[in-house]
């Protein structure tokens, strides 16, 4: 096998097999070409080249969402890593693990203007879990410290002595810092940071190891519920007439079906649920929006409830954010492992373990449920939105909100929805979807520059067909995702163009003026047409309701390339569509 000849690129890559890291992405660059040599010369490693960074960590980023265990990413020094900042952000508010391999220059050579030189250490400061700075190997006499960090040392047998020494500290340094950072990764689910700098010659190779790092495990303690808290939450849960349970960003499959039953026994119990929670029940409400955004202020406060339990990710809802901030509950607890965000400003209890454990935990202990008329009263509201939601649509004419109605319905059973931010994500949240098909998005920072490549990223680890739904805005700006050479035939995209950022329209402020225009709207006259022929997507479009229908009769079926299905829409009536949606609705 051919390592790299560098100790400490082969003590990174040797730590990286050891915890199973087996997904590297990695830009092209010279820094860093003793980690490249290292890990596309080991067959344990599946390698992706994606040449630009903000792309490669987004699709890195996909890769781990779906697989829930860190992907590491390889790149060189200089700007190249700063590129990987959006994804590393998302990564660290969404929980995803991350580990940034980062190639940087000898430190003697850093802040003298020498070329592609930036300050790596910590750049990541604000949104990492770990960031390791590793040091420089002493490859011979020459890297000895200096006079002012060593005393002399009179002769050579000392000094090859002390030169061996400071090696041995070194290494010792390098491995406990990796193996801390990529354990952190694993176990607290989040990104890290590791800074790796190489001397050149940078391209040599060897045919055998000269460094055997030894991989430290940390033991994971897993959390468990204290069985004080337990009684203080049964009995506080059972004297409860209002209980609202909001769920934000949830993996698939990760809570047991039948305590969804055991929460439909209480009537004292409104379960609302996100797009993005992957939880289903009839009794449940899925679309918050359709439910409270009707509502007078006195029904506003009639949700007020008296416990509010949350779990989960970060929540799309400003409308739920706006209720549960004006009309406080009396408590609020939050179930989850690592955090507690006071999002609503009445945070009283951090339960930290996982809503599943709570769940068998807390449920069986509950005896009797408080007699409530709370969860019956907002099923009558539920059935009379949905009546009229399903009058609306028919009522309307081609808009985004209609092509939403006919893209979503389209979904196939047991597939992956990747989810745009901005509007995308906000429509979506209006329908029911399917729940066979498991719903990603981007909302730890809610922004729209990776959504593509991150799809691309669950596309490319998963043997479930994938589709992402995008606004064109988001698209565009991301349109370096497709290239990428391991998208599967099986990948879809659905780009709904109202020729710019539609939902400022929605956002108070004067439209239809030339700054409005130009500086929030974005108005372009682009489409993908012409992307698909450079990347080698097939591209359809269409521009009314019935084009739409015919269009999404072929767009799933088997083919030798992905698609792409761009759907205009007219700008200036989806806001009013929208908007008024609310008021038929009431």
């Amino acid at each position: 096998m051919i390592y790299p000849k560098i100790p400490l690129a082969q003590t990174v890559i040797q730590l990286c097999k050891a915890q199973h890291i087996k997904h590297i992405i990695i830009s092209p660059g010279s820094r860093s070409a003793p980690l490249t040599i290292g890990f596309t010369n080991d067959d344990f490693f599946t390698c992706y080249s994606i040449v630009d960074e903000r792309c490669a960590a987004f699709f890195a980023m996909g890769i781990a969402q779906q697989l829930k265990a860190p992907t590491a990413l390889v790149c060189t020094s200089g700007s190249a890593l700063l590129n990987y900042y959006p994804a590393v952000a998302e990564a660290f508010y969404s929980d995803i693990p991350l580990v940034v391999l980062s190639a940087d220059r000898p430190k003697h050579l850093i802040g003298i203007g020498d070329g592609q030189t930036i300050n790596q250490k910590n750049v990541y400061e604000n949104h990492i879990l770990y960031a390791a700075n590793l040091k420089l190997d002493i490859k011979d006499e020459k890297h000895i410290p200096s006079d002012n960090e060593l005393p002399i040392l009179k002769n050579l047998e000392n000094k090859l002595e002390r030169f061996l020494g400071l090696q041995k500290d070194i290494q010792e340094y390098n491995e406990q810092e990796i193996n801390m950072a990529l354990n952190v990764a694993a176990l607290k689910q989040g990104p890290v940071h590791i800074n790796i700098p190489f001397d050149e010659p940078l391209y040599e190779t060897v045919d055998a190891l000269s460094v055997t790092p030894k991989h430290r495990e940390i033991k994971y303690h897993k959390n468990t519920i204290e069985a004080h808290e337990l009684k203080a939450c049964v009995d506080d849960w059972s004297a409860a007439s209002k209980k609202l349970i909001l769920v934000g960003v949830n993996h698939p499959n990760e809570i047991d079906a039948k305590w969804f039953e055991e929460l439909a026994h209480d009537d004292s119990v409104i379960v609302f649920t996100e797009t993005t929670s992957n939880l289903h029940h009839k009794s449940f409400f899925p679309s918050i929006d359709q439910i409270i955004a009707p509502l007078t202020e006195e029904e506003l406060k009639g949700l007020q409830p008296d416990i509010l339990l949350t779990f989960g990710g970060l929540v799309v809802s400003k409308k739920i954010k706006a209720l549960l901030r004006k009309f406080k509950p009396k408590a609020h607890w939050h179930i989850d492992e690592k955090k507690a965000n006071d999002t609503f400003f009445s945070l009283t209890k951090h339960i930290e373990v996982t809503p599943q454990a709570f769940f068998e935990s807390f449920l069986p202990k509950l005896t009797h449920y408080k007699k409530s008329d709370f969860r019956t009263f907002w099923q009558k509201i539920k059935k009379h939105r949905l009546q009229k939601h399903e009058q609306y649509i028919n009522d309307i004419p081609f808009s985004d909100f209609k092509a939403f109605a006919g893209v979503v319905e389209a979904i196939p059973n047991h597939t992956i929805l990747q989810v745009g931010n901005s509007s995308a994500i906000r429509y979506t949240q209006l329908f029911d979807i399917n729940k066979t098909v498991e719903i990603y998005c981007n909302r730890g920072t809610s922004g729209i520059d990776g959504s593509t490549s991150t799809a691309i990223g669950c596309a490319s680890i998963n043997t479930k067909a994938t589709t992402f739904i995008t606004g064109d805005l988001s698209f565009f700006y991301d349109s370096n995702a497709l290239w990428n050479n391991y998208i599967p035939n099986s990948f879809r995209i659905i780009i709904i163009n109202n020729e710019g950022g539609g939902i400022f329209r929605i956002l108070p402020g004067h439209k239809n003026t030339e700054n409005f225009d130009t500086y929030f709207e974005t108005r372009h006259n682009l489409t993908a047409q012409h992307l698909c022929d450079m990347f080698n997507f097939d591209y359809v479009s269409v521009s009314d309701n019935e084009a739409l229908k015919l269009a999404l009769l072929e767009f799933y079926n088997p083919s030798d390339k992905p698609k792409i299905l761009e759907v205009f829409t007219p700008p200036k009536r989806n806001d009013e569509i929208l908007l008024e949606y609310f008021n038929y609705i009431k």
